[in-house]
């Protein structure tokens, strides 16, 4: 697009109306969300879990009798993305992808969730042999780094696709780098499994922010990709037109699947097993 017309009054109330727009939407939404929902913090949490997640209480960690919003693995998938976006956004705007070495460690951490879920789907099957007795400490850590691997995708994709300018550097470039997250990532998990509950209380409701901070990512990435705005912003502050775009329609998904499993289970519960 002509950065003339881009820059021409216009232009600018055209975005001001989109805004306004998509502003009115995300409130109708949100509203809606919090009248329709179940009740409290761990409540909204819940119903964000409960449209990614089976959320069977067995293999969720418990903040005083209560289950985590999504269950271990998925707690150690949504954390792992967050801590990784965390870690390479305090790096700067880089935008290379990972070298193929660091491809191949991110690879086998997620084979690793893939291997550690397929056995634990094989527990649920007493017919079908299992390898191991999968457990909640095995789905966080191979969760949590899935999680890193999803970040190590996502982030460069994002800055590439959003900003004009991005350093043609990968915040995971070196052992150094990788090192870093991955005792990062090692405190995490080990926070988590001490099981106290104060810290518990503000990590269920990150694991469920996880969830929308992903598929608003997703998404916002989508809609400059269809108005054909790729490459076209400098800053962080003039992205507000599509990431609320993309959480307007993070939401709907979210609404829809927590609407169609509840037509069918009649409960915000888990699955039982």
């Amino acid at each position: 697009m002509d950065p003339m017309i881009e820059a021409s009054p216009k232009s600018g109330h055209k975005r001001t109306i989109w805004r306004w727009f998509l502003f009115s939407i995300a409130m109708i939404l949100m509203i809606a969300w919090l009248f329709l929902t179940p009740s409290g913090l761990l409540g909204k949490a819940d119903a964000i879990g409960y449209a990614v997640c089976h959320r069977i209480e067995a293999r969720s960690f418990q903040i005083n009798g209560r289950p985590f919003p999504v269950c271990a693995r998925c707690s150690g998938l949504f954390l792992g993305a967050m801590l990784g976006l965390g870690y390479q956004a305090i790096q700067g705007r880089k935008g290379k992808t990972p070298p193929a070495w660091a491809m191949v460690f991110f690879g086998t951490l997620a084979l690793a969730w893939v291997f550690d879920g397929v056995n634990s789907f094989l527990m649920l099957t007493p017919r079908l042999p299992n390898l191991y007795q999968t457990q909640n400490w095995t789905r966080l850590v191979t969760g949590t780094g899935m999680g890193l691997a999803v970040s190590a995708i996502l982030m460069p994709a994002f800055n590439q696709t959003m900003f004009r300018q991005w350093q043609d550097r990968s915040a995971f470039g070196t052992w150094q780098q990788i090192l870093g997250v991955m005792i990062a990532a090692a405190g995490l998990d080990l926070i988590l499994l001490l099981e106290i509950p104060w810290i518990l209380y503000p990590l269920a409701l990150l694991s469920s922010a996880g969830v929308l901070v992903l598929l608003t990512m997703v998404y916002s990435m989508a809609l400059v990709m269809l108005f054909k705005r790729e490459n076209t912003y400098d800053r962080f502050s003039e992205l507000l037109n599509p990431l609320v775009g993309g959480f307007v329609f993070a939401m709907l998904q979210i609404g829809a699947i927590d609407l169609a499993r509840y037509l069918l289970t009649g409960t915000w519960g888990g699955f039982s097993l």
